[in-house]
């Protein structure tokens, strides 16, 4: 129902590109620079690189890293657990997904910022080990819209989902994504703010719609 609010060859230079899943996706499919690395499930990975000509694809497995470097900065992206769906054979007919991790600093110095990403998992208690993995990121991007299958299967987070996940996270700051841009999105934006602001993490939020831009500074991390 929704454009992208950037086409592709409005995007800014591209030093990787991190992909939670496979998806059809036509226009970035044909128009991508196809030498910039792609950084996704081995499962993604394999199939870019033999039916859509993408060579510089990592497949990484959960919580294995790769650190991206140009001139004196790095960015080292770290895959996280991910669960696209609960019922484990609605699982295996779902593309496999990954939440990342991404770390910037210096090139090999210690990490500045961090910015998680949740990919489009639903709340389990696996991903609870990320918070003893990592200390808080800065900037927590949420993929919401409680998307429903046919029988009425969720398959990425609602509302309340988003904020239970928020709260075992605790980020600095929480930016939601993903909500209505597809009729199977059953959950609207204002269910995650209503239950963010009902558990006292409603002064998190960082608000950025559709086609806007928003610009989040990073608190150093200590050492």
């Amino acid at each position: 129902m929704t454009e992208p609010a950037l086409d592709v060859d409005e995007l800014p230079r591209l030093d990787g590109i991190v992909l939670s899943h496979l998806h059809g996706d036509r226009r970035a499919r044909r128009h991508l620079d196809h030498t910039v690395p792609i950084l996704t499930t081995p499962h993604a990975a394999r199939r870019l690189r033999v039916a859509r000509g993408f060579h510089r694809t990592a497949g990484l497995r959960t919580w294995r890293s790769l650190t991206l470097r140009r001139g004196d900065a790095q960015a080292t992206v770290t895959a996280l657990p991910d669960r696209h769906a609960g019922h484990a054979v609605l699982r295996g007919l779902l593309p496999p997904v990954t939440g990342s991790m991404l770390e910037f600093g210096p090139a090999g110095g210690p990490s500045r910022t961090r910015l998680h990403l949740s990919g489009d998992t639903l709340v389990y208690d696996g991903l609870d080990e990320i918070t003893r993995r990592f200390p808080a990121a800065d900037l927590a991007v949420l993929h919401l819209g409680g998307t429903r299958l046919p029988g009425g299967f969720l398959v990425t987070m609602d509302g309340a989902q988003g904020a239970e996940l928020a709260r075992r996270l605790r980020p600095r700051l929480l930016l939601p994504v993903h909500c209505g841009d597809y009729t199977v999105m059953r959950s609207p934006l204002s269910a995650f703010l209503a239950e963010a602001d009902r558990i006292g993490l409603g002064d998190r939020i960082v608000r950025c719609g559709h086609g806007e831009r928003t610009r989040v500074s990073g608190a150093r991390l200590p050492d």
